[in-house]
């Protein structure tokens, strides 16, 4: 007999804001956030629901956030006690099923099938361990709970915060076709414009166009867009992700105004990246890359396939990155990609 898949998505409500309110519950109902200071181009990592409710956003610059809200508590992270709230929760979740995957600290999914908790109840089991998190960790967590993992991230964004939404298997023709495309797992801000721009806005859009129309324009993501709108999601939950990449970054006090300075700036990223790889598992490279953030937060990525990057192979990708943008440049960042399909063609290395 087949089971039917059950799948829980838990995403904690703003999780590094939310240790420091439990730990600081005079911070509960003023505007905080969680990230650099800005005298020396800090960004923020996440904020609360009240700053939230003013415009201020996770990876905004903390000097932006300042403008909009002067009495803004901004306190710096604190990894290790994020993490140990992170244990915590994924102590909870091993309560139910050991089919996990995480993917931060603070959310995962979870598979459920066949579990006899909650006489086999999925939104049960969710609810209670939303329950478990908020009464043994002090946080809140929502919750998502369908079929599969697509719509289980859809879901548990649906009631936020301290919320919880299930999307049935009967339920998804009628719930799929007024879903914005945007909310389909893998478009982003860009892609999202792109689509628009063709007159597709939501999933009922993608439905009146036909495979062979969407692969015709789109290519292979005309296909995620086909199957995505009609909520199809064959993709198990993973409990041994493999790494799939290893990078450094640096935002500079001061900007990088010319290409030397940029080129003086990169040993120190390529020496703490090299560091970084001795202690990878003997993870081997397919891809080097260097990102560029500039002075107007636009940026940019230059990547090469090479096995066995150097600082040259970098400086390279660089020069040829800058050439992108006349602006003086915020960040730079190097890595490399461990897991790349064979079958997509991508610029060799030429450094």
């Amino acid at each position: 007999m087949l089971i039917q898949r059950k799948i829980i998505h838990i995403d904690c409500d703003c999780f590094y804001a939310a240790v420091e309110m439990r730990d600081h519950p005079e911070w509960r109902n003023v505007p905080l956030a969680v990230g650099g200071s800005s005298d020396r181009r800090g960004v923020l990592c996440t904020s609360n629901y009240p700053a939230r409710q003013l415009g201020i956003r996770a990876a905004m610059s903390t000097f932006r956030a300042q403008q909009l809200c002067r009495d803004l508590i901004i306190v710096p992270p604190d990894f290790p006690r994020y993490k140990a709230a992170s244990m915590a929760m994924r102590a909870i979740f091993a309560d139910y099923t050991d089919v996990i995957e995480p993917l931060s600290l603070d959310e995962a999914y979870l598979d459920v099938s066949g579990q006899p908790h909650c006489a086999g109840s999925a939104s049960r089991m969710a609810a209670e361990i939303r329950a478990r998190i908020e009464r043994e960790i002090g946080i809140t967590a929502s919750a998502g709970i369908a079929p599969n993992k697509l719509l289980a991230k859809i879901a548990s964004d649906w009631h936020k915060p301290n919320g919880q939404f299930v999307i049935r298997p009967q339920d998804i023709a009628e719930f799929m076709p007024a879903l914005p495309v945007r909310k389909l797992w893998g478009i982003g801000k860009v892609t999202a414009e792109r689509l628009a721009q063709r007159g597709i806005h939501t999933c009922a859009d993608i439905h009146a166009r036909s495979l062979e129309q969407l692969i015709s324009e789109w290519g292979r993501l005309g296909r995620q867009l086909y199957e995505q709108a009609q909520g199809i999601d064959h993709r198990p939950v993973a409990t041994a992700e493999r790494r799939k990449s290893l990078s450094v970054e640096n935002t500079y006090a001061h900007d990088l105004g010319s290409l030397q300075d940029c080129q003086n700036a990169l040993p120190a990223l390529y020496q703490d990246w090299q560091s970084r790889m001795r202690r990878a598992s003997g993870e081997r490279a397919h891809k080097a890359f260097v990102k560029i953030k500039f002075a107007d937060f636009t940026q940019t990525t230059v990547e090469c396939i090479c096995p066995d990057p150097h600082l040259t192979t970098f400086l390279g990708l660089l020069e040829q990155g800058l050439k992108r943008s006349p602006q003086a440049v915020r960040l730079l960042g190097l890595g490399v990609r461990f897991n790349e399909s064979a079958t997509i063609p991508q610029q060799l290395c030429l450094w």
